[in-house]
Parts: structure tokens; sequence; C-alpha cells
């Protein structure tokens, strides 16, 4: 199940004598992680490089930033991806300590960067909901909200008019059952806008 960090965490590594400033942090998208990219620039102006990968669905990206291709970013990325995680950014900071690293140790020094920031934060499971809407006669209000709530269904709105329109989100697994709880109980009243019978 992917997971997502619940805050941002920082760490430093200092390698043949260049300091790497490593952070992963939640983040939803690349416009995001391109605002943070570029204050980090602005706070470090005497790094040689900001080097960042983000794991975000379609909008992942990986960015080498003056290190040879594929040292940097790709390894960065592939470590969030080997986490199963999504919605994260990683960055690294890179100061030259005046020893060269060669293309292995590049790779070695991005990689353990950004896996030393992960072992310090804590992973949250992303659970997707399902945003879900029923009607139901007056008679049948309670017994759905009861049924809602035993099911751990968050209640969105609430609207009362020829009958009492519930919306309503849900861990998509659990939706099949509580749908067949809801048709049982309300023997067939139960209705399902802009769904399928």
């Amino acid at each position: 199940m992917p997971s997502v960090i619940a805050a941002a965490v920082h760490v430093e590594l200092v390698i043949k004598k260049s300091r790497f400033i490593a952070c992963v942090e939640p983040m939803p998208d690349r416009a995001g992680a391109q605002q943070v990219v570029a204050g980090l620039r602005a706070a470090h102006p005497g790094a040689a490089h900001v080097c960042w990968a983000l794991l975000a669905g379609g909008q992942s990206a990986a960015v080498d930033d003056g290190e040879p291709s594929g040292t940097a970013g790709r390894p960065m990325l592939d470590v969030l991806r080997h986490q199963d995680l999504d919605g994260v950014l990683a960055t690294v900071v890179r100061y030259f300590g005046g020893v060269k690293l060669g293309a292995g140790g590049l790779v070695r020094a991005y990689t353990d960067s950004v896996a030393q920031a992960l072992l310090q934060a804590q992973k949250v499971p992303i659970i997707k909901l399902l945003q879900l809407r029923c009607t139901a006669p007056y008679a049948l209000e309670g017994m759905v909200r009861r049924e809602l709530d035993a099911a751990g269904a968050r209640l969105d709105a609430v609207a009362h008019g020829d009958d009492v329109l519930f919306e309503f989100s849900l861990k998509a697994e659990e939706a099949v059952s509580l749908r067949i709880r809801l048709g049982n109980a309300g023997h067939g009243r139960i209705a399902w806008p802009g769904m399928d019978q």
C-alpha cells in the first residue's frame, strides 16, 4: 500500500569533504516542488548543486542539476519508489568539498542521503476514499446514519427534500458491502443517484 510521509525530515552527510543536506517532505505536485527547490537555491547560494526527485503520480520528476546525467535525481527517485511512497519530494543540496566522487560515488551519496532521511520519516498509508451519495425516505434516516457510522464513512453533507440525500466518503473497499447492507436494511428504498443500481 503506498504511503506518504507525515512531515519533513532533514539529514546531513559528509562524504569525502562534500556536504549533502537532504530533506524528504510531503509534496502533492510539481509546482510546489519547484517552489521548494527555488527556496533552497536562494537559501544556499554557495551550493554546487540542488538535486531533487518528486514521486507524485503523473507529476513525478528527477533533476540532476548539473551532476552527471543519472547520478542524482534518478537514484533519488528510485529510493522513493522502492519505499512505495507517493506525494513525496526528496531534495539534496550539495556543497562540493574538492574531492570528485565519480559516477558510482555520486549515485551512492545521493541514494544514501535520501535513504537516511527516510529512516527518520514517519510513513502514513494512503487510503483512497470513494465519494458516494444515496437517498432514503425520512423513516430510514436514522438507520442510514447508523450504517454509515458503523462502516467508518465520513458524512460530508445531508440535504432534506422529498427524501434525505446523504453525501459521504468511504474507503473504496468498503463501498460494495455498505451498499448491500443498506439495500437489505432499506428493503430496496435506498436509491443511489448517479450510480448504476
